[in-house]
């Protein structure tokens, strides 16, 4: 597989987004984003202020509040060259505007909200391989996502899983992702909502991939698909599932509690790095752009 001469940039969350797959996390009043700091280190990667960005609210119940949230985070550092791209359906993924801007930015940034509303509306698209090719082709390109918009960068993605029922089988559901990035599974919000569980069932499921669970305020960037370097404030959460001894995932009824031998768990903070294909913890990631 090709290297992506572009990065990745996958975001824990920390913005309420007007809905939620689990109970008890709404909380419409507040709009908190992720600390300025990550923000401006998008800005940074995509090559500094002029540069434009795209904001993509389709994952959100909310995208004009979640939208002008953006304008006005973004407004804070400078950045001023920011687009809200407010596609709904499958049609509005077809409009030759839309199409045209993903063409032409430097960058784009997925909300949160709802990561199936993702797939489903861009799964397939022309705006959909636009943004892979770029990706793949394109040095200084970023696709960035926060909550939602990180989970679905993954080719396998959790897009459903109550962090009290996630220890029994079947409680977590899988599905496709956007696949930016291969042989992962994103989860976000990771330490406030005690996801450890469901993340681990994902990974005793699909064992090939590396369970990255993000802290809110924390985010990684992954560089030519296998470099990873961690922002932020918070933790990422590494469950690597390869050495598996025994996993009885397989063999028990759905409902039923599961047992998991030898998963691998590495934590990492601002400054650390972990090499994907690897699977290596790195101490220190000497970054060319300053945080």
């Amino acid at each position: 597989m090709e290297k992506p001469k572009g990065k990745l940039i996958s975001i824990g969350g920390a913005e309420d987004k007007g809905t939620d797959l689990e109970q008890g996390f709404v909380q419409r009043n507040r709009l908190n984003f992720f600390e300025l700091g990550i923000l401006r280190r998008i800005i940074n990667e995509v090559g500094g202020l002029a540069k434009r960005i795209e904001v993509i609210t389709t994952a959100s119940s909310i995208p004009e509040e979640v939208g002008i949230n953006y304008m006005n985070a973004f407004g804070k550092i400078g950045c001023n060259n920011v687009g809200i791209l407010p596609i709904r359906n499958r049609q509005d993924v077809a409009d030759p505007e839309y199409i045209e801007r993903i063409k032409n930015c430097d960058g784009v940034l997925f909300s949160g909200g709802d990561q199936l509303r993702l797939t489903s509306i861009f799964g397939g698209t022309e705006i959909y391989q636009i943004l892979h090719e770029r990706l793949i082709l394109e040095e200084g390109f970023v696709v960035a996502g926060t909550s939602a918009g990180a989970m679905a960068m993954s080719n396998t993605m959790i897009y459903h899983g109550k962090s009290d029922l996630a220890h029994l089988k079947g409680e977590v559901k899988i599905t496709t992702g956007l696949a930016f990035v291969a042989n992962v599974i994103i989860d976000s919000h990771f330490d406030k909502r005690g996801r450890f569980n469901r993340l681990a069932q994902a990974v005793a499921s699909n064992p090939q991939c590396t369970g990255i669970g993000l802290g809110e305020d924390t985010g990684v960037i992954i560089t030519e698909g296998n470099i990873m370097e961690v922002i932020g404030s918070g933790a990422v959460v590494i469950v690597d599932g390869k050495d598996i001894r025994h996993s009885n995932i397989s063999d028990i009824s759905e409902g039923s509690p599961i047992s998991i031998e030898d998963l691998r768990v590495n934590i990492l903070v601002q400054g650390n790095g972990y090499l994907l294909r690897e699977r290596k913890f790195l101490q220190m990631v000497l970054s060319k752009i300053p945080l």
